[in-house]
């Protein structure tokens, strides 16, 4: 991990330069960009580990970038945005983005964020095993990172298949917000609770035969988020 290449995207020539020096010194290898386009020329031509993304950007817009790297791959996004930016972290959650730290922050945070992102996409690797998941019509393969549905493969971003992952290794266990946040995102979170939320929302959509009415991943509602037991097919609550 200490090898990975980051991509740092950011106008801010002061703060790119700060970052770059921090990042550096944590063993990363990084390369920059200053607006949209750049941003995703610099993608193709260093397939980065992870992309550090800040929404408010020259030419082409953070969200417009996060949408066509979602486009393109599933590589890990952590945004960058100002404080009074909510509704643009959920939109860009929502479009794919793994999560956001939120301006003004501490650069040894944003080396924390991004190993906890990569530990994350990681965390997969090696063991094997399969879970299986709505009596047998999801797959999880826990070696290749994959989810299949009924042997045809699911896009999911790599916090997509940890939080999916997670919930299946526990199936019957009800997890709160706050406990998927710890154990998942992997560090003490102190940000929006609505992270899990859009999450859950974009898996469902991805999985579920009605994401209305959903019978894989359910909500206790006032408590949190549960697998079903593939054993057990959920009837309701």
């Amino acid at each position: 991990m200490d090898a990975a290449t980051v991509l740092l995207v950011d106008d801010e020539a002061d703060l790119v330069r700060g970052l770059r020096a921090v990042l550096e010194g944590a063993g990363f290898r990084v390369a920059t960009a200053s607006d949209g386009d750049q941003a995703l020329a610099a993608y193709r031509a260093t397939s980065p580990a992870i992309v550090v993304l800040d929404l408010m950007l020259p030419v082409r817009d953070g969200l417009d970038v996060c949408r066509e790297l979602r486009r393109m791959s599933d590589v890990p996004i952590l945004m960058l945005t100002a404080r009074a930016d909510d509704v643009d972290k959920i939109i860009g959650l929502e479009l794919g983005a793994d999560d956001y730290l939120t301006k003004p922050f501490n650069a040894r945070e944003l080396v924390a964020r991004v190993r906890a992102i990569l530990r994350r996409a990681a965390r997969g690797a090696g063991g094997g095993r399969t879970l299986w998941l709505a009596g047998g019509l999801l797959a999880l393969d826990m070696e290749g990172q994959r989810l299949l549905r009924e042997g045809r493969p699911v896009e999911l971003t790599a916090t997509e298949f940890a939080l999916l992952a997670h919930l299946a290794r526990h199936a019957g266990r009800v997890f709160t917000r706050s406990e998927l946040l710890e154990q998942v995102w992997g560090y003490d979170f102190a940000g929006d609770l609505r992270t899990v939320d859009v999450h859950i929302r974009r898996l469902r959509r991805k999985i579920e035969t009605d994401p209305s009415d959903p019978q894989i991943i359910r909500t206790r509602f006032g408590v949190g988020y549960f697998v079903t037991s593939p054993s057990h097919p959920a009837t309701g609550l």
